[in-house]
């Protein structure tokens, strides 16, 4: 990149190219010299914004997650629209789709970056933690509406669909589940749930 160019925001490019590194090569290969080459910046670029390399991947987890929460209000808005089946596959295909599996991999991988997730607020497995929160919100609102059932277990329902969802995405090497399969899985998670047919 020659001098004197301004990066308009340096810390989202950097985030971006972080991101096709870890989809294309893996979390193995994730390091400052391959997010600075993808990114077309030179290598002391990165480290004049973050303090070392786990605090950039910190920051991109964390600026990644964030999208969780405009993905949650989304949905919470869906609830009574559609049907419950499909609202929550979409959902969970939002979520785990190549980026959220890729980082819960990520996170796995590294210690001192899961430590800095904790110091951050993230929970246990960040990705997960924060979609089974956006299920249970979400569920919580459609049994608001009467399409899920008064007695249902939400703190039950919405791990287990978050758990259906990372198995159904994870170790696919780039193929995505086909949209029934997401579907037909929901629909066996929540079969008990639905009251009556109005939010299958």
């Amino acid at each position: 990149m020659p001098t004197g160019v301004r990066l308009l925001d340096v810390r989202e490019q950097l985030f971006d190219a972080a991101e096709r590194v870890l989809l294309r090569d893996g979390a193995n290969s994730l390091t400052s010299r391959a997010v600075t080459t993808e990114a077309g910046v030179a290598k002391g670029v990165l480290h004049r914004h973050f303090a070392d390399f786990d605090a950039f991947l910190c920051e991109f987890v964390l600026d990644r997650i964030a999208l969780i929460g405009a993905e949650a209000a989304a949905l919470c808005e869906s609830a009574g629209t559609g049907t419950v089946t499909g609202n929550l596959a979409s959902a969970l295909a939002g979520v785990f789709g190549l980026v959220g599996v890729a980082l819960i991999g990520l996170v796995i991988s590294r210690d001192e970056l899961r430590a800095r997730l904790r110091r951050a607020g993230a929970g246990r497995v960040p990705v997960a933690v924060e979609a089974t929160a956006m299920i249970a919100s979400y569920l919580a609102a459609e049994r608001e509406l009467g399409r899920i059932r008064a007695d249902a277990d939400i703190s039950a329902l919405a791990p287990a669909l978050v758990g259906t969802g990372h198995l159904l995405f994870a170790g696919r090497e780039g193929a995505l589940p086909e949209p029934d399969e997401i579907r037909n899985a929901v629909a066996a998670v929540i079969a008990g749930a639905v009251a009556g047919t109005r939010g299958e």
